[in-house]
């Protein structure tokens, strides 16, 4: 008995799916669409960025000083000789170790400040979580300037009011390396750390309660529940936060010449900024100026890269 079987036709034939054909036009244009989304940003950030940068980098090669900036005298070409004079200067290499351990410890306090806080909002009631973020946003919406005098006055040799209360009149914080570091530092993440406990803040918000609930049903402590919990959960956003901050520290400027003034004295307090500030408009070389300036651009070049990765990476895994 022979059996035939027909084709359904209500059942149309499905094409065969070369593997390596061409795209379908429409998977092609939304991967287009985010190149033409940027665009506008593109074409006002490149002039905006590119031709300063382009100009320091330029000037960075030169021999630009005082009589080329106001005399008109012809700028000589010098090649690498002013990043040659930078890596063999001692004071480069210490006021880099300097502005490392700097930023470290205040990307360090910075994190655990707005860290503490983060979990001090889910801890608290209504009125003081709003009374404590209107203050957080206080601090960040200051000024660097206006901050950085405020605290200046509030410390200040005769007038200061932690010396009236301490009972140390006459007393200079701004005159000992460390003292005067650790104030700078302390106005640093003052300015910082709200970012950081309303970026970790959101986070928490975000983890279902049913993880934490099974967490404390399991008899987890509070500790217990932050570390092996909490903080897997919040690790790509804290990846962000400390990388910004590293950047944001890293090229810390007005905090450090408005509370030290330009660097304290014989130069102590010097962080790279300040440094560079110095060597072109105290000591009139534009030139070697420039080339910590691109030095410091390169140095957050690297640590950018680092910060796209993480974002790709926390949208990832978010």
């Amino acid at each position: 008995m022979t059996v035939t079987t027909t084709a359904r036709a209500d059942r149309p034939a499905s094409a065969p799916v070369r593997p390596g054909g061409p795209a379908p036009k429409s998977n092609r244009r939304r991967s287009w669409m985010p190149v033409w989304l940027l665009l506008p940003a593109f074409v006002i950030l490149v002039p905006l960025f590119g031709y300063p940068l382009y100009q320091l980098g330029l000037l960075s090669f030169l021999k630009f000083g005082q009589p080329q900036a106001s005399a008109g005298e012809v700028a000589e070409f010098v090649g690498f000789d002013n990043y040659s004079t930078l890596l063999n200067d001692d004071q480069f290499w210490d006021v880099l170790f300097q502005t490392v351990v700097f930023a470290a410890v205040c990307v360090i306090a910075t994190l655990a400040v707005g860290a503490a806080l983060a979990v001090l909002l889910t801890r608290v009631g209504k009125w003081p979580r709003l009374l404590l973020m209107f203050s957080a946003l206080g601090a960040w919406a200051a000024p660097a300037m206006t901050g950085s005098t405020v605290w200046m006055f509030l410390f200040d040799t005769n007038l200061g009011l932690v010396n009236e209360v301490l009972g140390m009149q006459g007393h200079n914080w701004f005159y000992d390396k460390w003292s005067a570091f650790a104030l700078v530092g302390v106005v640093v993440v003052w300015h910082s750390f709200p970012f950081v406990m309303i970026t970790v803040y959101a986070g928490i918000q975000a983890i279902p309660t049913s993880v934490l609930e099974a967490a404390r049903l399991d008899g987890a402590s509070t500790w217990v529940t932050f570390r092996h919990v909490m903080l897997p959960i919040l690790r790509p956003i804290l990846t962000i936060v400390v990388i910004q901050s590293i950047i944001w520290d890293f090229k810390v400027f007005t905090q450090i010449y408005v509370m030290t003034g330009g660097g304290g004295i014989a130069g102590q307090n010097l962080v790279l900024n300040v440094y560079a500030y110095q060597k072109a408009f105290a000591s009139s070389d534009y030139s070697l100026g420039a080339a910590i300036g691109v030095l410091m651009t390169l140095i957050l070049l690297i640590v950018t890269v680092f910060y796209i990765r993480a974002l790709r990476r926390s949208g990832e895994e978010l």
